[in-house]
């Protein structure tokens, strides 16, 4: 059965938006927790109050901060964030402790996770309780919380392997007691969509149920689909995915599955790219290109036929047009490129060509692209530029660059001809080569309105004469060029790269940048 856009109206036998499933669907965000518990990942009081900012701003209703107990740099984030007075409920992750929860409070959380064991492994293994001893334990901390004025989720750890007669009886003496709402938890991410559907359906049944789940078997969103059509209507997640071992659901994949496939709204998805891109870089976790909604290639068009139907019909190759969730759409150029393509990115730098030039430039890109290398924006105009016998002409060239990495303070000055003045700057940063950046756009001035979109090192030769290629994305209002150089130095290939996209930017226009 579909609906009028061609939809699945029904899940695993189910429907979400149907009669006694969950039209409101709720996020809680946990990469401020649960996402920071990926290797390597550890973020300052600053980034986590930035990041919780942008997660409000998206309209996340639940934003798990932290865990208390953790320790006082813990409990300074978490006071950092309900010091923002957000919308979002704002909680702390508890153990089944009391002084767990004491400390969440004096943070002045709004709420808890309280996660307490529900597998035989947790319970006699791990905690070394019985059964019984876990539920009253349980009921009573419940009580204290909510006594407390707290709202309360409890998490039935490890609940995709409990036994669910006793995970029943758990969650459902936790609803008894007062908690707000009980989480089925895909710990280790075990669980088929199976046995989602069948632990989930009986803790709906219970009260307002919850889902967590990750991606250990690739399963991760599935599970969350197959959690709410079995009646659960909060999903625990983070954005990117970024968790321990093969981490978290996504939550911007979990929020445009609902939104195309089932007109459900869960969050301002125009806000997930930038969403998406400061994780990135806060947890030093870069986004795989072929990442569903936010990856590089997920609205990236290379193959000539998928780049001439994309450019007849915009939804010739996308399920959702890429502004929904704050992007643009790419034309990729390489050995699959077509002349619809090519022709459509020369127009977009405001370049005309006759048919037959247009013939030899698409060669030339395919014989680029059957090398291996991408051809960037940089490459096809300097193909065209030669196939149309064009001299080019610089506005901005590089003079000189110094940058010194060895002192407490990495600096980096530089002379640019600008128009043919020559302008000199210095400038420090966090390393050689944010300096030299630094330096780089102090030069052009902030009157030129240039920004620089991304940065790529995207590949490093080995041996004593290694070479590195950087690659450079920087926008000037609507338009956007990416541009390589390769050096043996990074600091150099950053700043060629970056001082030959913004000639580019510039390039035909009748104003000199301003020197402020």
């Amino acid at each position: 059965m579909t609906d009028g856009a061609g939809n699945s109206a029904g899940l695993f036998g189910s429907g979400l938006g149907s009669s006694g499933r969950p039209e409101d669907v709720q996020l809680l965000d946990t990469t401020l927790r649960d996402g920071e518990q990926a290797p390597g990942v550890s973020l300052t009081p600053e980034e986590k109050a930035r990041i919780a900012r942008a997660l409000d701003d998206a309209g996340v209703d639940v934003i798990e901060a932290g865990s208390a107990v953790t320790g006082p740099g813990e409990r300074e984030t978490i006071s950092r964030v309900t010091d923002l007075d957000l919308d979002a409920t704002v909680t702390s992750f508890a153990r089944g402790v009391e002084n767990d929860i004491d400390l969440a409070m004096d943070c002045g959380v709004d709420g808890i996770n309280l996660v307490v064991p529900a597998s035989d492994k947790h319970i006699e293994d791990k905690i070394g309780t019985t059964h019984a001893e876990n539920v009253a334990q349980t009921v009573e901390l419940v009580e204290y919380a909510r006594d407390h004025g707290l709202w309360v989720e409890v998490i039935g750890e490890d609940g995709s392997r409990a036994d669910l007669d006793y995970l029943e009886e758990l969650l459902g003496a936790a609803l008894e007691a007062g908690a707000d709402r009980v989480c089925y938890a895909d710990t280790v991410g075990h669980a088929t969509p199976d046995r989602t559907i069948e632990a989930v359906s009986r803790l709906a049944a219970l009260g307002p149920t919850s889902t967590h789940t990750h991606d250990d078997l690739g399963l991760a969103v599935t599970n969350v689909m197959a959690s709410l059509a079995a009646g659960a209507d909060l999903v625990h997640g983070t954005i990117n995915g970024v968790g321990e071992r093969a981490g978290n659901v996504a939550l911007e994949e979990v929020a445009i599955a609902l939104d195309h496939g089932y007109g459900i709204e869960t969050m301002d998805l125009t806000k997930v790219y930038d969403l998406a891109q400061l994780i990135a870089s806060k947890t030093g976790i870069p986004l795989a290109p072929n990442k569903a909604v936010v990856g590089e290639n997920a609205f990236t068009h290379e193959s000539g036929i998928h780049t001439d139907g994309t450019l007849k019909d915009e939804s010739m190759y996308e399920p959702y047009p890429p502004e929904k969730v704050g992007r643009e759409r790419r034309l990729a150029l390489g050995k699959h490129a077509g002349r619809a393509g090519v022709e459509a990115t020369l127009n977009e730098h405001g370049i005309d060509v006759e048919e037959d030039e247009l013939r030899e430039i698409v060669a030339r890109v395919k014989e680029i692209g059957e090398r291996g290398k991408r051809v960037t924006d940089a490459d096809l105009l300097t193909i065209a530029e030669d196939v149309q016998g064009r001299e080019r002409e610089r506005r901005v060239e590089l003079l000189d660059l110094t940058a010194v990495s060895g002192s407490d303070v990495p600096t980096a000055s530089i002379r640019l001809d600008v128009n043919g003045e020559v302008r000199e700057e210095a400038a420090t940063g966090t390393g050689p080569v944010d300096a030299a950046m630094q330096a780089a756009e102090a030069a052009l001035s902030h009157t030129a309105d240039a920004q620089l979109e991304s940065y790529h090192v995207d590949a490093i030769t080995g041996g004593h004469d290694a070479v590195v290629t950087v690659e450079v994305e920087m926008s000037r209002g609507d338009d956007h060029v990416t541009v390589t150089a390769s050096e043996a130095d990074i600091t150099r290939a950053s700043i060629e790269a970056m001082v030959d996209a913004m000639d580019r930017l510039v390039a035909g226009e009748d104003t000199v940048i301003a020197d402020d």
